[in-house]
C-alpha cells in the first residue's frame, strides 16, 4: 500500500511545483508523467446532444465537453481499466474514496462517461452509495419517474431493465439509487444485490459502481465480494494521509486498482486531477 502513498507524495509535490511556475508566468500544458497526469479545463464547445447534457452538473466533463483536456484525462483513466479488462477481465469497478467530499461521484460518471465514448462498448452506472445518493442529482435524473437499486434488491419481481435510465446517444445506461432504506448495510448485503451484478455482467461490459466512503461506514466491505476492483478518490490538501491509510487497509489489496487524485488549483484550473493505477 505504500505505493500509493508515495504517488499521493509525488502528485502533491508536483502540484506545487506547478503552483510556482503560474506564479512566475503562464503555465505550461500539463502531460504524462509515469503514471501521473495533471487535467486543467480548456473552453470547449460540448460535442453531446443538448437533451443530454441539459441539467448535469458542470464538473461531468466526459459527458458535456468529451473534446477538452479535462475529458482527455479520464480517457487516460479509460485506457488503464481497459488495460486492466485486457489481463484480469475486469468487469465491475467500484469507485469510493477515504471520507466524503473526495470526488468519488464526479469521478465515477466520468469515467463511465468515458468508457461509454467506445463505439462497442456496453457501460452501466450503478449508485451503490444507499445512504448519500449524488448520481441522480449530478444526472438531472428525477428519482420518482423510476425506481432505482433498492427497490431492485428489496423487490425480485423488478427487472434490471424496470431500474435503468438509458443514455442511448451516449452509449451509458444508469441506475439510480432509488428510495433511502433504513439499514443500507443490510440491503446490499442482499444476494439479490449479488445477483443484479451478475446480470449486469452478461449484458454489459463495464460497471462501474459509485460507492459509499470506505471508513466511516462498512459498506464496502460487503459490496467487495461483488466487484472486481476499487478506484480510490482523494481530494488534494483535503484527504489526510492517515484517512487514505486506513481506508487502503480496509480492502483486499488485490482488489485496489488505484487512486485518483482530484484537487481544485485556482492558480491552474477549476479542476485539477491526477491518477496512479497498480499496473498487474
Amino acid at each position: 500500500m505504500s505505493k500509493f502513498l508515495k504517488a499521493l507524495e509525488r502528485a502533491e509535490q508536483d502540484q506545487g511545483l506547478r503552483r510556482a511556475s503560474a506564479s512566475a508566468g503562464p503555465a505550461n500544458r500539463p502531460s504524462l508523467v509515469t503514471d501521473i497526469v495533471a487535467a486543467r479545463a480548456l473552453p470547449v464547445p460540448p460535442a453531446i446532444p443538448p437533451q443530454v447534457t441539459d441539467g448535469l452538473e458542470e464538473h461531468l466533463v466526459s459527458l458535456i465537453d468529451p473534446t477538452s483536456f479535462e475529458a482527455e484525462q479520464y480517457r487516460m483513466l479509460r485506457h488503464f481499466i481497459e488495460q486492466f479488462r485486457k489481463s484480469t477481465d475486469l468487469s465491475v469497478i467500484a469507485v469510493s474514496s477515504p471520507g466524503d467530499g473526495d470526488g468519488k461521484s464526479t469521478t465515477a460518471i466520468n469515467l463511465a462517461g468515458s468508457l461509454a465514448q467506445a463505439p462497442d462498448a456496453r457501460v452501466l452506472l450503478v449508485d451503490a452509495d444507499l445512504r448519500q445518493s449524488a448520481l441522480a442529482q449530478k444526472l438531472g435524473l428525477d428519482a420518482a419517474v423510476r425506481p432505482g437499486l433498492v427497490e431492485a434488491i428489496l423487490d425480485a419481481n423488478l427487472t434490471l431493465d424496470a431500474v435503468t435510465h438509458e443514455y442511448s446517444q451516449v452509449n451509458l445506461s444508469v441506475v439510480s439509487a432509488g428510495r433511502p432504506p433504513s439499514t443500507p448495510y443490510e440491503v446490499l448485503k442482499s444476494p439479490r444485490f449479488g445477483a443484479l451484478l451478475g446480470e449486469a455482467r452478461t449484458r454489459y461490459d463495464y460497471i462501474v459502481l459509485d460507492t459509499p466512503p470506505l471508513v466511516s461506514v462498512p459498506d464496502c466491505r460487503v459490496i467487495g465480494r461483488w466487484v472486481d476492483g476499487f478506484l480510490v478518490a482523494v481530494s488534494a490538501h483535503k484527504t489526510p494521509r492517515k484517512l487514505l491509510e486506513e481506508a487502503l487497509n480496509v480492502m483486499e489489496p488485490t482488489k485496489v486498482l488505484g487512486l485518483v487524485f482530484n484537487s481544485d488549483d485556482h492558480h491552474l484550473s477549476r479542476t485539477s486531477s491526477y491518477a496512479q493505477t497498480r499496473r498487474r
